[in-house]
């Protein structure tokens, strides 16, 4: 359980006491505690534990309101720099704060140090005196206020900087991944947290973010995003066939659609004829008639969907006069789609991480869509 109910330390010295603390419950009654606080020098603090028999573990702390996965790195690079003979071994490594999300104390762990946050996340290992002490806290941030990350890419402008992340190549700054998401800063930082949480992304401190894993965060966003899921769908049968759409569709120059699922999947995914035609459109009523289609309950060949993911029309390809869906969304709409789709989700991602050239914009400030439909083809 957190030592803060309500409103958590904000200053470091405050954190170092309450985390002495947290570890002085776990110590036996027998075992000394010593912390000092080094003021402006490094490291942020040294901790003395000492053992009845007179052996002595000293560690090294850095001394943070918040530690993010990215922050572990150069967190412990800064306290090896500090490094010297202590008591004719090294120093162990600490790293201390509020909270610690559980992919960063499983960096943390990897990179051989140990951590102590203040809901009771606790890791110390040493072989002389030999110590091991582990308990955990809370999995979550029970300080997090309202706007931080809530543990999901729910919403439209979690699609948006999901959408960007994944058509542009890093690096990129944060304002440049804002400008091209063409959503906020505040939502930027929601997603880009939750996501180095998962270590899905990488950022260099205070920079950009240089590394990110798409197919993951692709396939991550489709728990909390599907086609019919998230959006307003309809049913609809034309009675001539999809190739009979498809020349509809080329005939309604003024009807904004993107097809989407199997229709839109390049050719390297082969499977057996398309059965049902997915859209995008901006009203399903409009589109419908538009486009002749006859409502019904069973049997469609036809599926339109419109909502408030208007990300779902930007950097839309287009081939054999038709539009197409970036390959980013039409492997998320396979991907919770129904029958064979998931298995040409999989087939399409695997095209996708061999020809990524061909689909990822290389920079944010690149506003010319590529049309990997003309491309790779399309079916």
């Amino acid at each position: 359980m957190p030592l803060f109910e309500t409103q958590p330390p904000e200053r470091e010295g405050d954190i170092l006491r309450a985390a002495a603390q947290v570890l002085q419950n776990y110590l036996p009654a027998s075992w000394a505690l010593q912390v000092t606080a080094m003021g402006s020098r490094e490291p942020d603090a040294e901790l003395r534990i000492g053992a009845p028999d007179g052996s002595e573990l000293v560690a090294r702390a850095e001394v943070k309101r918040l530690i993010g996965t990215r922050d572990v790195a150069n967190a412990l690079d800064r306290l090896r720099k500090t490094l010297g003979p202590a008591g004719g071994r090294p120093p162990a490594l600490l790293l201390i704060a509020r909270y610690l999300a559980p992919a960063t104390r499983e960096r943390i762990v990897e990179s051989g140090a140990g951590y102590i946050d203040l809901t009771g996340n606790l890791y110390i290992a040493a072989d002389s005196p030999p110590v091991v002490l582990r308990d955990q806290g809370a999995n979550k941030d029970p300080w997090r206020g309202p706007g931080r990350p809530r543990g999901t890419l729910k919403g439209p402008p979690a699609a948006r900087v999901v959408r960007a992340l994944v058509d542009f190549m890093p690096p990129y700054s944060i304002p440049a991944l804002a400008a091209r998401a063409g959503t906020s800063t505040g939502a930027i930082y929601r997603v880009i947290e939750f996501l180095e949480e998962q270590q899905l992304i990488e950022r260099s401190a205070r920079g950009p973010i240089t590394t990110v894993q798409w197919r993951a965060i692709l396939e991550r966003w489709s728990r909390d995003y599907g086609f019919a899921e998230s959006n307003t769908v309809a049913t609809f049968l034309e009675p001539r066939g999809l190739p009979a759409l498809q020349e509809r569709l080329r005939q309604q120059k003024d009807l904004d659609y993107v097809l989407t699922g199997s229709m839109a999947v390049v050719d390297a995914a082969q499977y057996a004829p398309t059965r049902l035609a997915m859209l995008y459109v901006r009203d399903v009523t409009a589109a419908a008639k538009a486009l002749g289609l006859r409502a019904t309950a069973t049997g469609g060949n036809v599926v339109l969907a419109a909502g408030k993911y208007d990300v779902v029309f930007e950097r839309a390809r287009q081939a054999n006069d038709l539009r197409y869906a970036a390959l980013s969304q039409v492997a998320v709409d396979l991907l919770n789609g129904p029958g064979r789709n998931p298995s040409e989700a999989l087939a399409l991602l695997d095209w996708m991480e061999r020809n990524e050239s061909q689909w990822r914009n290389e920079h944010p400030d690149d506003r010319s869509p590529r049309t990997a439909g003309r491309a790779a083809g399309t079916r």
